[in-house]
């Protein structure tokens, strides 16, 4: 009993770290592009300073000011670096932890293809591995001084990824995976990146020497990347409790949609801050969302002949589902059931009714990797029984 108890712990900690990590660096992210798309050259700047901004908040006045080559090294200088590594690190334990650890339910899609569990992770941590390589090097290519055509190839790329792992993983698996390799390019680039430029402009300042300001152009582009991906990030922190976006084999699609809709809503903000005016953005992602909408809405449920039982929904549900969700969970690891949802009783069955319809009906993503073996013919009569018993 103390083992998973303090197992769950370990999730509730790694979890909260990794949240209050992620919002330090996107909340950095978006203040710096922020700050950067409002600077302004002034007549009252001091001398060698590139541009200022005044600002107002918590009861006092802020003068920013911007410079390629201050004046001399400054006492005091903050980098912002361990909030992307914070983020990285614990989001990484958290998929070992979750996905690794407990790949047959949570990361194998055993209808698909028969994987082992060292397999699954290898391909899980190839992908984020592969991915930053390729990123990386379209960023090294001539196609980066194409924004357009460097944001549609991305796209096209990680739809790409997505629609092949959904072949092997999980839908929500693979939403995960696509959420971790994003994490991974973003934290890459700080690393790889922007840090160093970083430690190169605080080099040629202490050496009395020119910065190389191309490599600090670079840095920024970088950064400008990720402050792009921060959105899509956010979803797939999300995603794993809405299952309607995932559980379905054209969920790479929806991701796809997502992505793109998120980035664009990105690209707004940022061009409202630099005072550039847009009147089809917002409306173009909201097409987007609401074409999602509509592409997601419930399929018809598989039909069963004849009439069923309400005995034999019920014992359906209890031998494919009462596994996980009962007060006392058969299933290894668990001591309690999942959300504190139990199916031991009719009662408790009905209550809970909507929700069997969406998980294991119309989105099929339960039971987890269908590891108590719920046939199609079974998925048919418990739609069937749900028509028969309940409101819908």
């Amino acid at each position: 009993m103390l083992g998973p108890h303090l197992l769950d712990w370990l999730h509730l900690g790694l979890r909260w770290l990794h949240v209050i990590a992620g919002i330090v660096w996107i909340g950095t992210s978006f203040y710096f592009v922020w700050l950067n798309n409002h600077l302004r050259h002034s007549p009252d700047q001091p001398p060698g300073s590139d541009a200022e901004l005044w600002a107002v908040h918590g009861g006092g006045f802020y003068r920013v000011l911007k410079y390629v080559t201050p004046p001399g090294m400054p006492g005091t200088l903050h980098w912002f670096k361990w909030e992307a590594y914070t983020t990285w690190l614990s989001g990484f334990a958290l998929l070992v932890l979750l996905f690794y650890f407990d790949a047959p339910v949570l990361l194998i899609n055993s209808s698909k293809t028969a994987l082992s569990s060292p397999m699954a992770a290898a391909i899980g941590v190839g992908t984020l591995v592969v991915g930053w390589l390729v990123y990386d090097a379209l960023c090294k290519s001539s196609l980066l001084e194409r924004p357009l055509a460097f944001s549609l190839v991305s796209l096209v790329l990680v739809a790409g990824l997505t629609a092949a792992l959904f072949q092997v993983f999980s839908g929500r698996g693979t939403y995960i995976h696509i959420g971790a390799l994003l994490g991974t390019l973003m934290a890459g680039n700080v690393f790889f990146v922007i840090i160093p430029a970083q430690r190169e402009l605080v080099s040629a300042l202490t050496e009395g020497r020119e910065p190389d300001v191309e490599l600090g152009r670079y840095a920024a582009l970088r950064s400008l990347h990720n402050n792009y991906m921060t959105l899509p990030v956010v979803f797939m922190m999300i995603s794993s409790h809405f299952p309607f976006t995932y559980g379905r084999d054209t969920g790479w699609m929806v991701l796809a949609g997502i992505i793109l809709s998120g980035a664009v809503i990105r690209h707004w903000f940022n061009l409202r801050a630099k005072g550039v005016a847009n009147s089809w953005l917002l409306p173009a992602a909201a097409a987007v969302l609401l074409a999602l909408v509509a592409f997601t809405l419930p399929s018809a449920s598989p039909v069963a002949d004849g009439d069923v039982s309400f005995e034999e929904g019920v014992e359906i549900i209890q031998t494919r589902c009462a596994v996980c969700h009962s007060a006392s969970p058969s299933q290894p690891g668990l001591t309690a059931p999942p959300r504190g949802v139990a199916f031991d009783t009719p009662e408790q069955i009905l209550t809970q009714a909507a929700k069997i319809r969406e998980m294991a009906v119309v989105t099929e993503i339960m039971p987890p990797g269908n590891i108590t073996g719920l046939t199609e013919e079974e998925r048919a009569l418990l739609a069937a029984w749900l028509d028969q018993y309940t409101d819908g």
